[in-house]
């Protein structure tokens, strides 16, 4: 099949806008499903997880092909919910094409706001659905003009809905200048009815204003007022939405099985196959200063990305990448550039959701999932060991809150570090922590709802009965003023003994994470214990020192130090840089950093004045306030994520039900100092307690 008969696209938006049901009808029309899957009998094909069935929600991306008009589509069909925003992340970062979701009745809501930033993040073409046409209170121009207003969208409507609401009948083609109706499952073309025609011409004249300017042959004909024909305007016109200039808008309503072959006429007319998108270009392994570039063709170095790995319970662990360039062959010996190390690849399976295929080969532009990948993880780069490249990796967000975890029988101890082990490999965003001091397993992800469905998973999928604390926000440690750390290790026990001298300048290194830099000259700590050092270092920062927290942005410089001939050793070392680390941590003014959402509440206006000062006693910041449709207003502010527990249930009973809200992480900041005495004191308490 050729590379242009092929396109990898996305289908992303905020909760409830329909993604699933969409995918569930595109699979019924291209012939991969006989029947129709609805979410909300837990059958959708593309929802194949327990949890996903019993919550009528999308939780993992999950992947799946199908053709149309001799076009192969491959589907990654995204979760809405903002816990689970590292599997868009992960989605965006190996398609080629979006369709963007959004509900004729809720908008631009702040979690497509969210996608729609990571789309342009990742520089990914779109086209936009307006889904739910159906549905009381849609207005198709009103969402245009909100993705213009607050996405910068550059939205351009290439089709009109006739009626709405229970009337919502049909929809025009305004580029090539027809109606089509639904009955059922068929799909009926026809004039457009009188009424439509001027508002058609209008819709057909921005078109053309908008793409005459990026298109001179386009804005010749529309000066000379010339009639421009459909094909020379489709092709104008996905040039554009391929260069990111303009957001083709189209319409429907994909439960009553209205809009959805034309949009997959959209699919294959406005966004780009492998071809149209072109090399990709990554890093030299030995040199970061230096690039390479990949085309999409099989003549060219093997080149992949691995994306998102799944344990099955039939195969086992599957790897799923997407081939940039080359060919890879089950059997084959590759290059993970990521770990400098390699492997051998297993099987190739093409999947279908849940079911797959074996296949032998993969190809630029395909999907696959590799079995028998050991040591591959998210983000890593597969290539050839004669021909290495590095990729650009998948943006994974901090982790805002926290869990206790204990098994409830002392014997499922192994099975429980098992599960988690294989949880955190699957999941970027998932992370697990063992305090030795405690004896306490403490894992973090995105939210409350991650972590309900990582216990669920537990529970359900490894057989561990666990215990679980209540969740709490997952503060992190950093320091706010530069100091100089001069500590010696020395401890003479019978035999030999342990001897290790450090002097290192720790400094705040804001945002930037953790760096260690070395500036031993004259071999006064011999080379191979520099690497000692940073261990000793890396293990204080996450067993945590101020409340037991993990430490971040802090930049460690290792000034000076002295050796012994016999007593050093890499432990000796690792000991003396963990201590000094420490006691230096405590000299430089050290802060706790808490989690602060970004906040969206929808509210009628009579509620407003007692949810503002509500916000406001959780220590929020109203940023804007705007009018949201008649009689409702949309507030946006920040808020400490430990003040919005429970807030779900407040709101409710507020506002009568009528008001809701969603939050998103925006970035960690230093907490109060009242907050910080409260956390160091119940810290202390519990301390007291475990003796």
């Amino acid at each position: 099949m050729s590379l242009r008969k092929l396109r990898n696209i996305g289908i992303a938006a905020h909760i409830d806008a329909g993604k699933t049901t969409v995918t569930e009808r595109i699979l019924f029309y291209t012939g991969i499903n006989r029947k129709i899957g609805e979410v909300h009998n837990g059958e959708a094909t593309m929802d194949f997880m327990k949890q996903e069935q019993e919550r009528g929600i999308t939780i993992a991306s999950a992947a799946i092909s199908c053709s149309w008009e001799g076009t192969q589509i491959n589907i990654i069909d995204t979760p809405g919910h903002v816990d689970f925003t590292v599997e868009v992340e992960r989605s965006l970062r190996v398609i080629d094409g979006m369709v963007a979701l959004f509900c004729a009745v809720g908008g631009v809501e702040p979690q497509s706001e969210t996608v729609w930033n990571q789309a342009d993040r990742y520089r990914v073409p779109r086209i936009a659905l307006i889904n739910k046409m159906d549905r009381s209170g849609s207005d198709f121009s009103e969402v245009v003009s909100q993705m213009n207003k607050y996405l910068d969208a550059n939205a351009v409507p290439f089709q009109l809905p006739m009626g709405a609401e229970e009337d919502f009948a049909g929809i025009i083609d305004v580029i090539e200048r027809k109606a089509y109706f639904f009955q059922e499952y068929e799909r009926k073309e026809s004039e457009i009815p009188a009424e439509y025609i001027e508002k058609c011409n209008l819709a057909r004249n921005l078109i053309v204003e908008k793409i005459a300017d990026y298109d001179d042959k386009i804005m010749e004909l529309y000066l000379d007022d010339q009639e421009i024909p459909v094909e020379q305007l489709k092709k104008a016109a996905r040039s554009a939405t391929l260069k990111l200039m303009i957001t083709p808008v189209f319409c429907g309503a994909a439960y009553k099985n209205k809009g959805i072959q034309l949009l997959l006429n959209s699919i294959i007319d406005f966004l780009p196959s492998p071809i149209d998108v072109g090399a990709i270009v990554g890093m030299d392994v030995d040199d970061p200063e230096k690039t390479h570039t990949r085309c999409p063709s099989p003549n060219d170095p093997f080149a992949a990305l691995a994306f998102k790995l799944i344990n099955d319970p039939f195969v086992g662990q599957q790897t799923f990448i997407r081939v940039f360039s080359g060919t890879l062959k089950s059997g084959m010996q590759v290059f993970n550039s990521t770990k400098s190390k390699s492997e051998r690849v297993g099987r190739i399976f093409k999947i279908h959701a849940k079911d797959r295929a074996e296949v032998n080969s993969a190809g630029p532009g395909d999907i696959v999932a590799l079995v028998g990948m050991k040591l591959t993880k998210t983000g890593d780069t597969l290539c050839t060991a004669d021909s290495k490249i590095h990729l650009e990796s998948i943006h994974v967000p901090p982790t805002v809150i926290e869990l206790k975890v204990l098994p409830s029988k002392q014997k499922d101890q192994t099975k429980l570090g098992e599960a988690l082990h294989k949880l955190s490999n699957e999941d970027p965003s998932f992370n697990v922590r063992y305090n030795e001091e405690t004896s306490e397993t403490v894992v973090s992800g995105m939210g409350e709802l991650h972590l309900e469905i990582i216990v669920d998973r537990i529970k359900h999928e490894f057989n561990v009965e666990v215990d679980v604390s209540e969740p709490s926000v997952a503060l992190r440690e950093t320091i706010t003023t530069e100091i100089e750390s001069n500590y010696k290790h020395s401890k003479q026990t019978g035999g030999k003994g342990q001897y290790a001298h450090t002097v290192m300048r720790i400094e705040p290194n804001d945002g930037n994470g953790y760096e260690f830099v070395d500036k031993i000259k004259g071999g006064v700590i011999p080379s191979e214990f520099i690497q000692s050092v940073n261990k000793g270092i890396k293990k204080a920062l996450a067993e945590g020192i101020l409340a037991g927290y993990p430490v971040v942005d802090v930049k460690v410089v290792l000034l000076d130090g002295s050796h012994h001939a016999v007593d050093s050793s890499d432990r000796a070392f690792q000991t003396c840089a963990s201590i000094g680390f420490k006691k230096g941590f405590m000299k430089a003014n050290p802060i706790l950093k808490e989690p602060v959402m970004k906040i969206e509440i929808n509210t009628p206006d009579e509620y407003i004045g007692s949810i503002v000062g509500n916000f406001n006693k959780r220590r929020g910041r109203v940023e804007s306030m705007r009018r949201y449709r008649k009689g409702s207003q949309k507030l946006n502010g920040f808020v400490p994520l430990m003040e919005m527990f429970g807030y779900a249930t407040q709101l409710r009973n507020l506002s009568s039900g009528r008001a809701n809200f969603s939050m998103e992480f925006f970035k960690y900041m230093p907490v109060t100092k009242a907050v910080q005495e409260e956390v160091l004191k119940k810290k202390e308490e519990q301390k007291r307690e475990e003796k």
